[in-house]
Formats: structure tokens, C-alpha cells, sequence
């Protein structure tokens, strides 16, 4: 597509900046403006220089009219998905692949918040905890990679979010209290939303329901699936027993945990905490 396009079996380890310089070398060769580009997307020409710039991830409409102005069949379409991919792991792909489908999705978490609700900062302390030999560009990569989730709340017609966390996550410092606070008022945001349902699971409920996290994921034309993941690997099914184990586990969750009012009243409380 360009000559900075990596060669044959290397990937530059920063996702948006591949997709940048790709949009740069099109526009180039194509003679064309950003403002030419940004009128036919129908986006605003600084969102336009921040995906050039590598500083944003581009949506999938957007790489689809890049296609169509440069006339390049897919080729920006089938870069974003390779580099929205790229920074999750192979056994992570397949629940991305189903999250980006879905109608319906309820998730428990009790150890961290739940990926699509992070923030940056957030994010990069987990995965530099997680992954501590890993350089500044891949911990980059990976952050990225988490934050594109957020694209599913910025459909049309976003899911359903369910969401229970165990009061653990709130109060785990990751990172810093400046992260944690600015963390719980993002997601005092996101609970506010019409379609985005937060319960928090008070420590003092005593023993939930499950010891360990896991997802339902309901797809608009199929059945539910239940995921699931232990260190190194994740497992999606849809075998009925398994998928209505996990139902009746979620709604067990539920009824324990504080209403959503409640929840997001005490979210809000612990952000102010951590900002003393």
C-alpha cells in the first residue's frame, strides 16, 4: 500500500501509527487534502489529523470510507480489524469477535473493572503489572487495543451492558489514587448512560455467588454464549448446561448486589475518596 508499509512477516508494534501513516501515504499518492478526506467521511477534519497522527483509533465507518475514497477494496477496513486485534491475545479474539455482535452482554467482575469501562491509565498500570518485561510500544499496543472495545458503547444501537462489580475493584488501587479516581468518574459516566446497567457487590455481602469473573454474551440473531478464562487462555461456549449455569449464577450476583442507584451513588463516593 505504501513504502513504509512493513515487510513480509514484520508489523510496526504500534497499531494506530500503522494505520497513520497509511492514511498519509494514500493521501499522498492520491493527491488529496485531509479536508478533501474529512468532507467525503463526513467526519471533522481534527479527527481526521489525529488518525493520520496515530493519537486515535478509527471507526469502522470510517477506514470503510476511506476504502471508498482511495478506492482501495477493504484495505482500510482489513487493517483496522488486524490492528484491533493485534494487541489482544489469539484465545481473546473469538469473545472480541462476539462483544462486537452482541445485544445483550452481562458481565462479573471481581478483580477489575471490566475492560470496555477503562480508562488509559487504568489500563496501562494493569497491563504493566501484568506484562513487565513488555517495552513502552507494546504496552501501548495493548492499551489501545483495550480502549477500541469503548467503540461498542458508540454504536447506533449499543448493547445492553450488565454489569456487577464486586466492591474489590473499586477499591484495588491501580496505579495511583489520581487513576482511581479518574477511573470511577469515567465509569460514573458510563453507568449513567440509558443503556449501561452498574450494580456494585458490597465486600460485606459476604461469599459471592462465584469466585472468578466470566460474561454472558447474547448475539442479535443467536443464542447465548458464556465466557470464561483462566491464566492464559479464555473458553467460550454455548453448551446449554454450561450457558445456564452461568444464568443462574448471574442472577444469584444480582440479587445480592446493591441497586443501581445505590451503586452508582457509592462510585461516586469512593472517586471523592481518592481524590482527599
Amino acid at each position: 500500500m505504501s513504502e513504509q508499509s512493513p515487510g513480509v512477516g514484520e508489523e510496526p508494534a504500534n497499531g494506530l501509527e500503522w494505520f497513520g501513516r497509511e492514511l498519509e501515504a494514500a493521501l499522498l499518492h492520491k493527491g488529496a487534502s485531509q479536508k478533501q478526506l474529512a468532507d467525503f467521511t463526513g467526519y471533522k477534519e481534527p479527527y481526521v489529523s489525529k488518525v493520520k497522527n496515530g493519537k486515535a483509533m478509527p471507526s469502522p465507518a470510517f477506514a470503510a470510507k476511506c476504502d471508498e475514497f482511495f478506492n482501495t477494496s477493504g484495505w482500510f477496513a482489513r487493517l483496522l480489524v488486524r490492528i484491533s486485534e493485534r494487541g489482544h491475545p489469539g484465545w481473546f479474539v473469538p469473545y472480541i469477535n462476539l462483544e462486537k455482535l452482541a445485544s445483550l452482554v452481562e458481565d462479573y467482575s471481581n478483580a477489575l473493572i471490566m475492560g470496555m469501562f477503562q480508562t488509559y491509565a487504568y489500563a496501562e498500570a494493569t497491563f504493566r503489572a501484568t506484562f513487565p518485561y513488555e517495552t513502552d510500544d507494546q504496552i501501548k499496543t495493548r492499551v489501545e487495543a483495550r480502549l477500541a472495545r469503548r467503540e461498542v458503547m458508540e454504536r447506533d444501537t449499543p448493547p445492553l451492558l450488565w454489569v456487577i462489580l464486586h466492591e474489590a475493584t473499586l477499591r484495588t488501587v491501580v496505579g495511583s489514587r489520581a487513576v482511581m479516581a479518574d477511573q470511577l468518574r469515567q465509569l460514573a459516566a458510563d453507568a449513567a448512560r440509558p443503556f449501561v446497567t452498574v450494580q456494585v457487590l458490597r465486600s460485606q455481602t459476604g461469599a459471592p455467588a462465584s469466585g472468578t469473573p466470566f460474561t454472558l454474551v447474547t448475539p442479535d440473531d443467536g443464542a447465548t454464549v458464556l465466557y470464561t478464562e483462566a491464566m492464559g487462555r479464555g473458553h467460550v461456549t454455548d453448551s446449554a448446561q454450561s450457558v445456564n449455569h452461568g444464568r443462574a449464577t448471574f442472577e444469584r450476583l444480582r440479587a445480592s448486589a446493591r441497586d443501581p442507584e445505590e451503586s452508582l451513588a457509592l462510585i461516586r463516593q469512593i472517586a471523592e475518596e481518592y481524590d482527599r
